[in-house]
């Protein structure tokens, strides 16, 4: 069997998941959970702490599986390991025809957004489609021709994107006092906590930390994987929340809950105006358009090897051609060719969606992120019977977290259950879903990686 060579090291892997699930949302997520708390700074916290913990316990409960197995894939190996090859097939074909492709698009046209945004161009739908449609070539381009420039770009773009984010966060808190905003809540604030109306932010917050997943599709790529990968997975999000939270606390003592409230999206303009000066403030957009570049990269560099994973065990259509490994770039060539051909499509579906507005208050992402923790469950579960079976040591690993990160997955699809087209996105997954199932007849029970 064809196999890859490891690229990957420990810091690459904590550089793929920070530079994923850090993008261009938390920039603008503080005045939208000051508002789902009444502007309670304390409360507001709390949400950005649980859904955070809801990712880094999926972080600790996978990380079970993957010290287990480094076979290609990700949650395809551990659903066809620990579940059953159709698990594995039903896994593989929601991520590669409906997970990866709809968030590589979004993200993509997004990019166009703040590209457009930086050099002040007019904001015109077109525009930004083309230009995400340029972004996403080079981004499939350097990823397929060098697996060592994606994981520098992803680097790069990891320290780009925190400039921007410490900057505020540090400045913030030295000028700023974020304290008071905490031990003085407003009247507003005070009535926030007694009513679980601050629970409708848990969902939408817990999408900003999604992407961790990613990394787990090139986990074969890591070296020593079943120590790197853990350590990454419980790491990377530790890292994010910490970020995270000084950001938000440094902008809301700096300039004011009531500013941040009032001023919205503007509000990190106008810290850096403050802070620094207003040059600074021009050149933000720079930094969180690198950023979201950076989140592209990383979600591309994952998808381009799911085709393949699913190839090696005969579970997708052209498997004989996915599954084989160009030498000279160390890359399955085809299997990243039948990406882009899947996102292509998807971009046209965006086109249509976006252009015609066919999904009110909705877009093509948000037919993904809350089946995809659904479909989570069912393997925080196999860890749990791993442990029961002496494979998984340690309650806290076989028992508490499993269950934490059940929890978790559980508030994110309750806040996904608030969009009003959640059942036609559930449609729309369960006939990717479906096939998955009726194509696993033809997989392979086991493969030599």
């Amino acid at each position: 069997m064809e196999q890859q060579r490891r690229e990957y090291g420990l810091f690459t892997t904590v550089a793929m998941i920070v530079g994923i699930v850090i993008g261009s949302g938390i920039f603008f997520k503080s005045d939208d959970m000051l508002g789902y708390t009444g502007g309670n700074v304390g409360l507001a916290v709390l949400v950005f702490c649980i859904a955070a913990f809801t990712i880094v316990f999926g972080c600790l409960t996978f990380s079970q599986l993957a010290a287990l197995t480094d076979k290609p894939g990700g949650v395809i190996t551990y659903a066809n390991e620990f579940v059953g090859k159709r698990w594995a097939s039903m896994f593989g074909w929601f991520q590669v025809f409906i997970y990866y492709p709809t968030l590589t698009v979004l993200l993509s046209w997004v990019v166009g957004i703040y590209v457009s945004l930086t050099m002040g161009w007019e904001m015109e739908f077109w525009r930004f489609c083309v230009i995400g449609l340029i972004w996403f070539a080079i981004c499939f381009t350097f990823n397929i021709l060098s697996a060592k420039i994606g994981g520098w770009f992803q680097e790069a773009a990891v320290v780009i994107k925190l400039i921007p984010l410490f900057a505020i966060a540090i400045g913030g808190l030295i000028f700023g006092d974020p304290i008071a905003a905490i031990q003085n809540p407003t009247p507003e604030a005070i009535a926030a906590t007694k009513t679980l109306g601050w629970a409708a932010a848990i969902g939408p917050i817990a999408f900003s930390f999604d992407g961790w997943v990613v990394s787990m599709a090139v986990a074969h790529e890591v070296r020593n994987s079943t120590k790197n990968v853990p350590r990454a997975l419980v790491a990377a999000p530790l890292f994010v929340l910490a970020a995270y939270l000084m950001y938000f606390l440094g902008i809301t003592g700096y300039i004011g809950v009531e500013q941040v409230m009032e001023l919205g999206d503007a509000s990190v303009a106008t810290a850096a105006t403050n802070l620094i000066g207003p040059t600074f403030a021009s050149i933000i957009y720079v930094f969180v358009t690198v950023s979201v570049m950076g989140t592209t990269n990383g979600v591309i560099l994952g998808y381009i090897r799911l085709p393949y994973s699913l190839a090696l065990r005969n579970a997708i259509p052209f498997s004989n051609s996915m599954k084989k490994i160009n030498h000279r770039l160390n890359m399955p060539v085809n299997s990243a060719f039948f990406a882009i051909a899947v996102s292509l499509v998807w971009w046209v579906i965006h086109y249509l969606q976006d252009k015609y507005h066919l999904l009110i208050n909705g877009d093509i992402a948000e037919i993904a992120i809350a089946m995809s923790y659904l479909l989570y469950i069912i393997l925080y579960y196999q860890v749990f019977r791993l442990w029961r079976e002496g494979k998984v040591k340690g309650v806290r690993y076989g028992v508490v977290f499993p269950i934490l990160a059940t929890l978790g997955s559980l508030f994110v699809l309750i806040g996904g259950l608030a969009n009003p087209q959640f059942i036609i996105f559930v449609v729309i997954c369960m006939i990717a879903i479906v096939g998955g199932y009726l194509y696993g007849k033809n997989a392979y029970d086991d493969v030599e990686m």
